[in-house]
């Protein structure tokens, strides 16, 4: 059962018991082909690096028909026998390794953060795959396949960065032995962030069209293996359609989608890779506003695709992209813009603009005791659960009280029922002044207790996948973001919604079988869903939980002592009907 699923069926049964209670038992009653104006190229399926493709090869790219264009290559050398060469890049936040063999990016290394599938940091290649950033030139009808010939890298010794210093950049260069074909492309990196900048050139050619590789998604790096596949999917934001995500466990191939894109990404629970149309704002003029099509194809990884996006060049021959590659850091994705922080968007698309402004301010608030107040984040959680019942309950204390001037008129209004049941005028009458006198409103219960559901909906997204939380340790949790390895705090939890359950329950005169029953079955049901949810996510609602429990005893008390203020009430009022 997916996460999002669980939750959802938690909410729906914490409903029934919150809501459903006083009610039921009152106090109160495209697919399809690119055209060459959208860019698109028909998917390579034969991912030979090193090949040049021609109309009629099996497995051949076909592009539509263009203008013919005078041939320039006709065919690549030979297998090159230079040996390929790492270029390495290292800074603060990653090290990054291309290869002269393609100007490919064979591998990305964060080492903020730890691995938990093998040993030392994140790496975001996939094992067994090409790499990411190799590149093919379309040509009328012809494919030049560059993934697999020897650039030159300027500097060789690759690029060394240092904390607060400046940038670097790294260049590789193609140069075709007998053809008057040159290919350029050069990465320029900041120590502080995790975007490249992106600019290159083609000459020699007519009218070329670039073909950029991004992989076959990221590598696993997490120890629910089950739940990261789920999480892993490449993701487009279309001109006009939007955002699109496309999981990988159902994704289709071949498969062709039209552009313009904004970007493209693969991405997996808290990491992700993205191409992002366009240079960085002092340079936008030199680049295009947008990517072209999306090409997805098979690969021969299990539970992958291979996506490449295309893109046209200027006038000049040149084309200017960004890349990000880091983790899904909700405030560096968002200072990207191009609405790049909905790459792994929090929650289902009709809650989304509920939840988003909730979940930027919950974030803010956990780094802020984070950071300010140098609490660990297992602690933060707890002092939240305890601070969001405090700013809750005057909710909570409104919607007793409104309990309350329902209870105490629910026995007059049942009078005045059977008094005027066969003249209804009189009743509609009566009734009126009953809700005018009492305050009496059947929904008034319920409707304080639905206000605060989007704050608890925007926290669970928040606890179940903010990266902050990532890796981190609280007493015999090893990390916040998976599950409690023991179940101890799933059990806690039913526990804790049992004791609610009971204390409310406890100041109800007429008690049924199916709200018993509802107390005892309702904690297992919670205690199923819960077990498998981030324990983050789990010690955040046992701790509101345990928070709420003072509250519930005293409306607990508070209902006691309206119930023995109801015989009088009722004694009086047919006097006061008489008058």
């Amino acid at each position: 059962m997916k996460t999002e699923v669980r939750f959802l069926l938690a909410i729906v049964l914490m409903l029934v018991v919150l809501v459903g209670t006083n009610m039921l038992f009152p106090p109160a009653p495209p697919e399809g082909g690119v055209g060459a104006d959208t860019l698109g190229v028909a998917a390579d399926t034969t991912g030979a690096p090193g090949t040049t493709a021609s109309p009629g090869a099996r497995g051949a790219p076909t592009v539509p028909a263009v203008p013919a264009a005078k041939p320039v290559i006709q065919e690549l050398p030979a297998a090159d026998t230079t040996p390929e060469q790492p270029v390495v890049v290292t800074g603060p936040l990653y090290r990054m390794t291309f290869s002269t063999r393609g100007a490919r990016l064979v591998s990305v290394q964060l080492p903020q953060f730890r691995s938990f599938t093998h040993e030392g940091p994140v790496e975001l290649v996939p094992e067994g795959s090409d790499g990411f950033l190799g590149e093919r030139i379309v040509v009328g009808p012809d494919t030049v396949d560059l993934r697999g010939v020897p650039f030159a890298p300027e500097p060789a010794g690759g690029v060394t960065l240092a904390e607060d210093g400046a940038p670097a950049t790294l260049r590789f260069v193609y140069q075709h032995p007998t053809a008057p074909f040159r290919f350029e492309i050069s990465y320029t990196f900041e120590p502080d962030s995790y975007v490249v900048q992106v600019r290159g050139s083609v000459r020699g050619l007519e009218r070329p069209l670039v073909i950029t590789e991004l992989g076959e998604g990221l590598a696993y790096n997490e120890a629910d293996s089950v739940g990261e596949a789920r999480s892993m999917a490449y993701v487009g934001n279309h001109l006009q359609d939007g955002i699109r995500s496309h999981s990988l466990v159902r994704a289709k191939a071949p498969l062709l989608q039209e552009g313009p894109f904004v970007w493209a990404a693969f991405r997996s629970k808290f990491f992700v890779l993205a191409l992002l149309a366009g240079a960085s704002e002092e340079h936008e003029s030199e680049a295009s506003s947008y990517l072209g099509g999306m090409l997805v194809s098979e690969s021969p990884l299990p539970g992958r695709v291979r996506v490449s996006v295309t893109q046209s060049v200027d006038a000049s021959g040149s084309f200017a992209d960004r890349i990000f590659v880091g983790p899904q850091e909700y405030a560096r994705l968002l200072s990207l813009g191009q609405d790049l922080e909905e790459v792994n968007p929090y929650g289902y698309r009709f809650i989304r603009p509920i939840v988003r402004p909730l979940v930027s301010i919950i974030t803010a608030v956990l780094r802020f005791f984070h950071g300010e107040l140098h609490l660990g984040y297992g602690w933060v959680l707890i002092v939240v659960g305890v601070l969001m019942r405090i700013v809750l309950f005057p909710l909570n204390h409104k919607a007793m009280k409104a309990q309350l001037r329902n209870m105490a008129a629910q026995p007059l209004m049942k009078e005045i029922q059977a008094k005027y049941k066969d003249n209804p005028e009189r009743l509609q009458k009566e009734m009126m002044k009953l809700y005018k006198e009492h305050g009496f409103n059947p929904l008034a219960g319920c409707l304080p207790m639905l206000l605060p559901w989007p704050v608890l909906i925007a926290l669970f997204f928040v606890f179940q996948n903010t990266i902050e939380l990532r890796g981190v340790p609280f007493l015999w949790l090893p990390d916040l973001s998976a599950p409690d390895p023991l179940y101890i705090l799933p059990v806690f939890l039913g526990l804790s919604m049992f004791l609610m359950q009971w204390v409310s329950m406890r100041s109800i005169e007429q008690s049924n079988d199916q709200m018993k029953m509802m107390m005892y079955i309702m904690p297992v049901v919670m205690i199923f869903i819960f077990f498998r949810l981030a324990s983050g996510l789990n010690l955040y609602y046992a701790t509101a939980n345990i928070a709420t429990i003072p509250q519930q005893i005293w409306i607990a008390n508070e209902r006691k002592k309206m119930q023995g203020k109801r015989g009088a009430a009722v004694a009086k009022e047919p006097a006061r009907s008489r008058k």
